[in-house]
């Protein structure tokens, strides 16, 4: 699987709704270490079925941003029966990311 870029429109449907554990990475195109997180981010994606891995631009959804608490990106957020598990803030290597999902 790969990077599902979702809005707030999908984000009830994807994140809340969702059976299995979410991995929501709150990101903007102009941030240097988003784009760094990101194949990283895809990896996990391709080798955890398990999780759905979905990206927020901050930008176009400030509203998500601002509810969840989103004041620095990259921030992954983890979600698991619609809520908030665990959260990671900041370039973080592969490692801290499957650590986050547990």
């Amino acid at each position: 699987m790969s990077i599902q870029e979702i809005t707030s429109a999908d984000f009830e449907e994807v994140v809340l709704k969702s059976t299995k554990p979410v991995l929501v990475d709150f990101n903007a195109t102009w941030c240097g270490p988003c784009r760094m997180l990101k194949p990283t981010l895809e990896q996990v994606a391709a080798e955890r079925p398990d999780v759905t891995v979905v990206g927020i631009d901050v930008d176009d959804n400030s509203d998500l941003a601002g509810e969840y608490g989103v004041f620095s990106i990259p921030c992954l957020v983890l979600f698991k029966d619609g809520m908030e598990a665990d959260r990671s803030v900041g370039l973080v290597p592969k490692e801290a990311v499957l650590d986050l999902l547990g």
